[in-house]
């Protein structure tokens, strides 16, 4: 087999680079270790940045979201028996925010491909990248008991922090930063009206909570648990009942509550990889870096190295310029660390570290200097607007 982009992983920033890089004329393959019904199945972010919305748009794959998808043109933040809403809009100059569920966007995405008969090799073993550094890097995989060599010019490591991709840079080449919290989200997803129309942050003594949503009828919540505690420990019953003592009173008087759909623990971490190119590999979105979801930055971060790439890659074939490509990795990391900054930072404001010393200091101080700096910040416009600034997304960077 043979293209020009060979892409590592059908998740939706491999998805929709291919998109993109397909409507410049662009030959991609999509290479994903998975079934395409696992990685549907996988339950994500849904807070969507006004530059990801345009991306979308951009790429031909927005009808369903345009139509669905609700603009937010704010958030709450909830604690001390006080809520107070940051207004996205007014005080960013019009930007929003478009809740449409992650599972939809690689939806759309899949249909698309699909429709435009490009080719995606889904449940590939041992795939493995070779000679990455040289003009004439390929992929090796096996399907169907059959050993199979990609070849092509570049290649996007798409396939998430487990991947290969980010695995294949020697060790002596790349530095990885990571910070692991000591606590995880458990997870419900629910066919229920959402408990309030803006997404709600709650700080409280029990622990965070976030109410949020999917659509008009699907809700996704979220509550602070510690790493030990199990799914199968959690019944709907109990998640409703803790949720509840963790929202704000009038909030959980009027909640509606169901059956799940979905229970799930998730770890969190702030982790990046220093550089995101090695040769003729980028790495994109997961593979590169995590953050806790707390800022809602993941899959938007991942949109704007897809945008970064797209650019690039259009210009090297377009125009010939390859000695653009050595941007990637600089342009990217910027937008990164200021997403990871603004994730740690809401991480660190809203939740309970509980007796866990944090950055050299003890759990009591460290939790009076959050409760100072969250009053601070929401005390004054100013301050609010940093916050909205930040959750509704830096602009794209151009590329030189």
């Amino acid at each position: 087999m043979k293209t020009q982009v060979a892409i590592i992983g059908a998740g939706p920033s491999g998805l929709l680079l291919g998109q993109l890089l397909a409507k410049q004329g662009i030959d991609n393959i999509i290479i994903e270790r998975v079934s395409g019904e696992y990685v549907l199945g996988r339950i994500r972010a849904g807070v969507l940045e006004q530059g990801m919305v345009d991306l979308l748009r951009e790429a031909g794959v927005s009808e369903r979201m345009d139509a669905e998808g609700e603009v937010h043109t704010g958030v709450e933040l909830a604690f001390n028996n006080k809520r107070v809403r940051i207004a996205l809009d007014e005080l960013t100059g019009g930007d929003t925010v478009m809740v449409y569920g992650q599972t939809e966007v690689t939806r759309d995405l899949m249909a698309a491909r699909e429709a435009a008969g490009l080719t995606t090799v889904y449940e590939a073993s041992d795939v493995e990248l070779h000679d990455v550094k040289t003009e004439s890097p390929y992929v090796t995989f096996n399907k169907n008991g059959e050993s199979i060599r990609l070849e092509c010019d570049y290649i996007a490591g798409c396939d998430g922090f487990h991947g290969v991709s980010r695995k294949t840079i020697p060790d002596e080449v790349k530095t990885e930063h990571e910070r692991v919290y000591p606590f995880g989200w458990l997870g419900l997803l629910s066919d229920t009206k959402p408990a309030h129309d803006e997404l709600i942050y709650c700080k409280t003594d029990r622990g965070f909570a976030l109410a949020s949503m999917r659509s008009p009828t699907r809700s996704r919540y979220y509550i602070q648990v510690p790493l030990t505690d199990k799914v199968e420990n959690w019944s709907d019953e109990a998640f409703w009942e803790e949720l509840k003592r963790r929202l704000p009173a009038d909030v959980a008087a009027t909640m509606e509550t169901g059956p799940s759909i979905e229970k799930s623990i998730a770890p969190l971490r702030s982790f990046v990889c220093e550089p995101m190119q090695y040769g003729h590999l980028f790495l994109v979105g997961d593979a590169a870096h995590i953050v806790p979801p707390t800022g809602a930055k993941g899959l938007n971060l991942a949109a704007s190295d897809v945008a970064t790439l797209y650019k690039i890659l259009t210009r090297v074939y377009q125009d010939g310029d390859k000695e653009c490509i050595t941007q990637y990795s600089q342009v990217c990391l910027r937008r990164v660390w200021h997403g990871e900054r603004f994730s740690w930072w809401m991480t660190n404001m809203m939740h309970d570290f509980g007796q866990v010393e944090v950055n050299g200091t003890d759990s009591q101080t460290f939790s009076r200097f959050m409760e100072s700096e969250l009053n601070f910040y929401t005390e004054n416009e100013s301050g609010r607007r940093v916050i909205a600034q930040q959750y509704v997304g830096l602009p794209y960077e151009e590329i030189k």
